[in-house]
């Protein structure tokens, strides 16, 4: 398997119409916000093409050329992954070489991480033009491996966060939507949100285009990074797309300058942003704990989406392209949850508990023990514990259960009672996200604060 940094060292300057070889010269149309008015600027673009080859022993630089291409450990009968970062980041950060290596555990792979810096780290309305240019270099080096080796352009996958995003979709574009997929984290919102699609990323640019939005919340006055907007076949919404566990971030009501908010310590100012390639990362090796939800609302997913339907319910990320109905739509929203550090995945649970014992006020917390692990006490309910009365709660379990083999329920409620109640779970309904059904059953009640375990009816 091969890692390759893709990098291009961009030099920008103001010029007449003059294209030298390997240069391009693109007149740029700069989108404003909620606006269509246009200022033009041609730019001719020196473009410095290379490569670094993980190939076991260090990082091989190689070109864009058929003949260092082929002295490379690049091969034919492998996918290829291109990832592309985006503002301020750069081609050998950790987290792309990181995805990286998380692909070499499942599959063979032509991993290439585009390193643009030279373009990345300039103001950021400089930044939303320059990814134009690294999208046609994308497209170039993709075109190169179709007319010199005779590559399928079905093994093509673009990856890009942020403004990667959008330049993943340029260069599905220049390569007229033959690719196979292009996945968006978080696309970049500022100078693209509700912009027509050719200036953004959208269903056209690859045969199948999915997306994961994690910072969706609006620019003003939420620093919100990254779309709401669907530009895919399938858009993903983890934990609602607008504020991710374990981020934290201050809000400014008043925003001065869009250049002056991307500046700074991006993981203080863009938890949430980053958080989707983190969910990607995470998706390559857990091919089942990214499970999103046909939904119309995220409050709809808390209570109206389980299970998934007949037809399955597709991974957030690295498999979201095994979804048999991936192309069947555009701009589909699936909501699911994540957890608030890596290992992200969660495999979601519906439990029904039917009470029985005495009638106290209290919670209900049950435990799932399965063929594949088990899980922490999850409460079901809390209030008025009624014999007889069957309470419903979904939950996301950090381990996947595999098939139930029994259920340990318990309920507390600290509350002083001499009488010492003791209240049980008669049956105990537990189904899975793809509709697996498992009955549990005790005719036994307990005591607060003491675990009672339930076997197959």
């Amino acid at each position: 398997t091969s890692l390759f940094v893709f990098s291009p060292n961009l030099a920008f300057t103001k010029h007449n119409a003059l294209c030298r070889s390997f240069c391009f010269c693109f007149c740029f149309l700069i989108f404003c916000v909620k606006s269509f008015l246009t200022r033009r600027g041609t730019y001719m673009l020196q473009i410095w093409w290379g490569f670094l080859l993980n190939y076991g022993k260090g990082l091989l630089q190689i070109t864009a050329d058929s003949s260092s291409i082929r002295s490379s450990n690049f091969k034919t009968n492998r996918k290829t992954r291109f990832i592309i970062h985006g503002f301020t980041d750069k081609g050998d950060e950790n987290w792309l070489a990181n995805m990286c290596k998380n692909m070499i555990q499942v599959e063979s792979v032509n991993c290439i991480c585009v390193d643009w810096k030279g373009g990345s780290r300039t103001g950021y309305t400089q930044a939303t033009q320059n990814i134009r240019v690294v999208g046609a270099e994308v497209a170039y080096f993709i075109n190169t491996l179709q007319s010199q080796f005779g590559y399928s352009l079905s093994n093509v996958h673009v990856i890009g966060h942020s403004l990667g995003s959008h330049a993943a979709g340029e260069a599905g574009k220049r390569t007229n939507g033959a690719i196979a997929r292009i996945t968006g984290l978080d696309p970049a919102e500022p100078y693209f949100q509700d912009t027509p699609e050719v200036v953004r990323l959208d269903p056209s640019d690859a045969q199948f285009v999915d997306v994961i939005h994690t910072d969706s919340a609006p620019m003003v006055p939420n620093l919100g990074l990254g779309m709401s907007q669907t530009v895919g076949h399938l858009d993903f919404f983890p934990n609602g797309g607008k504020e991710m566990p374990g981020c934290q971030k201050n809000v400014i009501s008043q925003i001065v300058d869009i250049d002056g908010i991307w500046e700074g310590s991006r993981d203080f100012v863009a938890c949430n942003h980053l958080r989707s390639y983190k969910y990607y990362a995470d998706s390559i090796v857990n091919p089942t704990g990214f499970a999103g939800f046909s939904c119309a609302s995220y409050s709809d997913f808390n209570n109206k989406c389980f299970p998934c339907p007949s037809g399955g319910c597709p991974q957030m990320g690295h498999f979201a392209d095994r979804f048999a109905g991936k192309t069947s739509g555009v701009g589909r929203k699936f909501y699911l949850n994540t957890g608030d550090a890596s290992n992200f995945a969660r495999w979601r649970y519906q439990v029904a508990v039917t009470l029985s014992g005495k009638k106290v006020t209290g919670h209900v917390l049950v435990s799932l023990y399965g063929s594949g692990g088990n899980s922490k006490q999850y409460e079901v309910y809390k209030g008025s514990l009624q014999p007889g009365k069957t309470h419903t709660s979904e939950f996301d379990s950090d381990v996947d259960v595999g098939d139930v083999q029994k259920v340990k329920f318990i309920w507390y409620n600290n509350v002083i009672n001499p009488t010492l109640p003791k209240v049980g779970a008669s049956s105990i309904r537990v189904e899975r996200n793809d509709g697996r059904v498992f009955n549990f059953c005790s005719s036994d009640t307990v005591r607060e604060d003491v675990l009672l375990t339930l076997t197959p009816c």
